[in-house]
């Protein structure tokens, strides 16, 4: 092995390919006998033909190499196991392999399997080399780059149909440009040649962004099921699924769905429905002005008049604090949703008051009424 990596060596600082020089390919008699009386396990390599091979793959057309730069090649080790390339060759022959698609880093690779299928009598099957997928800085796809496998991205909640559809985008679109399809449309209209061949970027964001439009649109039914094990495993909900209040858990998650890509987001989004809040001190310091305890105190004074509640309802108690204190937009909103949430961000202020109940409601108003600088 040393004496192999000094010749590629030499060859390199020569301007020459780094390819085996086929020293062993005429060795004579006593040369045969020296090698063996000096114990050195041997390999064998196929003997390389000096010609040009040509293939068409599926994805990059018509692909030309002259086997002259690539040397006779290992096909069974010195320790007595078959090489990649032959035990490739020998499976897909016994296994009457059709067609090959793999990464276009084994490109290089497919003219010594032809030479292996001419060798074994057996017609090579059609060859596709997909583009490499790399992160969004270029380089090879890592986990450095945020990147999972397959399964991990199911642990974590990702819709089965929303990562196909990912995985389909990276290397490949319909020619109508679109960006959402379901399987029955990738069926009709998918075409490996279609595939580029440029390198592919896995965007994480773009993933989540794909996702979360899939989340959106699914069943509400579907996803409570799918949401139980995680809320579970948070303690949110009973491990005796009899236990667990479905109609309440069916209005958080349908509260909670358009602001998730995957399933185990919802213990994030849904934890004020089911634990005590925590305020920050800027949103202390936010909720302590005058003009969010004006809202804070009118809001509280008609959430006290109210039996029943309804989105309509919300509505017309917002119309009422508005005429009360002339605050509008974000001034209006913002001072409610951190109070009852403890969070600028959420779901709909009309549903986390229905979830929460008129009475919760209150008691999270009530401790930031009396908040002070």
């Amino acid at each position: 092995q040393e004496e192999l990596e000094e010749r590629r060596r030499i060859a390199r600082l020569s301007g020459k390919p780094p390819r085996y020089d086929n020293r062993c390919r005429n060795l004579n008699d006593s040369q045969i006998k020296a090698f063996e009386t000096s114990g050195m396990n041997n390999t064998i390599r196929f003997k390389v033909p000096d010609e040009l091979i040509a293939f068409d793959d599926l994805i990059r057309g018509t692909c030309q190499f002259d086997m002259n730069l690539v040397g006779d090649f290992v096909i069974m080790r010195s320790d007595g196991t078959p090489s990649f390339h032959f035990a490739v060759a020998v499976d897909d022959t016994l296994m009457e392999i059709t067609h090959v698609i793999r990464g276009e880093d084994h490109l290089s690779n497919t003219p010594c399997h032809i030479l292996l299928f001419n060798a074994l009598k057996r017609k090579p099957p059609q060859f596709a080399h997909l583009s490499l997928t790399m992160g969004t800085d270029r380089t090879l796809l890592s986990k450095r780059h945020g990147a999972f496998s397959i399964s991990e991205y199911r642990k974590l909640g990702y819709l089965p149909e929303a990562l196909l559809n990912y995985m389909m985008l990276l290397g490949w679109s319909p020619k109508n440009k679109k960006e959402k399809f379901k399987v029955d449309d990738i069926i009709e209209t998918f075409e490996i040649s279609d595939m580029s061949k440029a390198s592919s970027v896995f965007d994480h964001h773009k993933l989540d962004w794909l996702c979360g439009q899939y989340t959106r649109e699914a069943d509400t039914d579907t996803l409570t099921e799918l949401a139980i094990p995680y809320l579970q495993t948070a303690g949110f909900i009973p491990a005796d699924e009899n236990k667990i209040d479905k109609t309440r858990l069916r209005l958080i998650v349908d509260a909670t769905k358009n602001n998730i890509s995957c399933i185990s987001q919802i213990i994030q989004e849904a934890d004020i429905f089911f634990k005590d809040i925590m305020i920050s001190h800027t949103h202390a310091e936010f909720l302590s002005s005058e003009i969010s305890k004006s809202v804070l105190v009118s809001f509280y004074q008609e959430l006290q008049k109210l039996n029943t509640f309804s989105p309509q309802i919300f509505k017309e108690i917002l119309t009422i604090v508005h005429e009360k204190t002339k605050i509008t937009g974000k001034g209006l909103y913002l001072p409610i949703r951190i109070a009852l949430t403890g969070k600028e961000h959420g779901p709909e202020l009309h549903s986390i008051i229905n979830i929460l109940g008129i009475n919760i409601c209150k008691k999270r108003i009530e401790r930031f009424l009396f908040v002070k600088r």
